[in-house]
């Protein structure tokens, strides 16, 4: 099996649900990588950014305040409060998506060095689009 199925959810629903190649998270104790058939976990996350290689070989970048993930060797479901897709079909889209990442971030987090990540991640990611 080269795929597993990511869901991320929030208490307004999903936010993420697909087929994956491989997922980042930002782990309470720094980030850690999933790839299909992982060993089963369980872990807190942190305010920062999840890195998603979907089944097609796209890349996408989600922002995530507290919350955790489960893993098991064929499905990985990650509850979080609040999430930001950093997506959009144009660059003043995406430009929207980073400020209201960046604001997700500065709520939950307070943390200097944790916000100043995720905003590295998330320009980092935005470039990639365009």
């Amino acid at each position: 099996m080269d795929t597993m199925k990511l869901e991320i959810v929030t208490p307004i629903g999903p936010i993420f649900t697909g087929e994956v190649k491989s997922a980042t998270f930002p782990g309470i104790e720094g980030e850690f990588g999933v790839l299909p058939e992982h060993a089963s976990l369980v872990s807190l996350l942190d305010a920062g950014v999840i890195e998603i290689e979907k089944a097609d070989g796209k890349k996408e970048s989600i922002v995530v305040d507290s919350g955790y993930v489960k893993v098991d060797e064929s499905k990985t479901l990650v509850v979080v409060e609040g999430a930001v897709p950093i997506t959009g079909a144009t660059e003043s889209e995406i430009a929207k998506a980073i400020e209201e990442a960046k604001e997700l971030v500065k709520k939950t987090s307070n943390s200097d060095f944790a916000i100043a990540n995720v905003e590295a991640k998330v320009e980092a990611a935005a470039k990639t689009r365009f």
